[in-house]
């Protein structure tokens, strides 16, 4: 028989999940704070996970917005969603002590569960869903848009708060514009000392297009100057 592709084995599970899961949860978690919930998500999930509204492009783990807007199409809403995540990052499948292919086990816990799962429940597989507009202009919207901050910190930049990539206040002043395209374009090409291989979406030069680059790398090369 033939297999099943991997985003549809995916969705299979985690409504299957959801059946057990909607008569234990409720109706979500009240006192959960959304917005908290992103900035937690982008620094501690958005690595591995695709979701518009948070700006992130993680491919190691399944696309949220793929994955749940198929199980709002067949009737789940923000609440069950919302108790799929909780019970997914409580336990998650598969589980096998590999991060490199398995999400850790409580990743968030607690209060901070509360509001990364509200926060995925109300926004995945939204149609139309995409990041709020930041000021700053635009080279400071695809930042946010394409998630950077989730990886990077940089300094001014709010929620850029991210511990996985390199500290960009730090790494790029000097840099040229050119150095900073090839950068994002082909981050395996040359590795931050510290650093591992494949942790940056290789896939920027595809998902963004030429003028968002240079928006982009002209943002970098502001913030990270002398007088930026």
């Amino acid at each position: 028989m033939q297999s099943l592709p991997k985003p549809i084995l995916a969705l299979l599970a985690l409504v299957a999940l959801g059946a057990t899961v909607v008569v234990v949860s409720g109706c979500g978690t009240s006192t959960a704070n959304t917005e908290r919930g992103r900035t937690l998500f982008r620094q501690n999930c958005g690595t591995c996970h695709t979701l518009a509204q948070a700006g992130t492009s993680g491919t190691q783990g399944p696309n949220l917005d793929d994955a749940f807007a198929a199980a709002r199409e067949v009737g789940q809403d923000s609440g069950t969603i919302e108790g799929i995540v909780e019970a997914q990052v409580e336990n998650p499948r598969p589980s096998n002590g590999d991060p490199a292919v398995s999400m850790p086990a409580d990743i968030v816990s607690g209060q901070d569960l509360n509001d990364v799962a509200a926060y995925v429940g109300e926004w995945a597989g939204v149609p139309g869903a995409e990041p709020p507009q930041v000021a700053g202009g635009p080279g400071a919207q695809v930042f946010n848009n394409a998630g950077c901050g989730s990886c990077h910190k940089l300094a001014g930049v709010e929620g850029a708060i991210g511990t996985t990539g390199p500290d960009l206040s730090e790494v790029l002043p000097g840099v040229s514009a050119e150095k900073i395209h090839e950068d994002i374009v082909d981050p395996n090409a040359e590795i931050a000392p510290g650093y591992s291989p494949n942790i940056m979406p290789p896939n920027f030069g595809e998902s963004l297009s030429e003028e968002e680059l240079e928006q982009l790398v002209e943002f970098l090369v502001e913030k990270t100057s002398k007088g930026g």
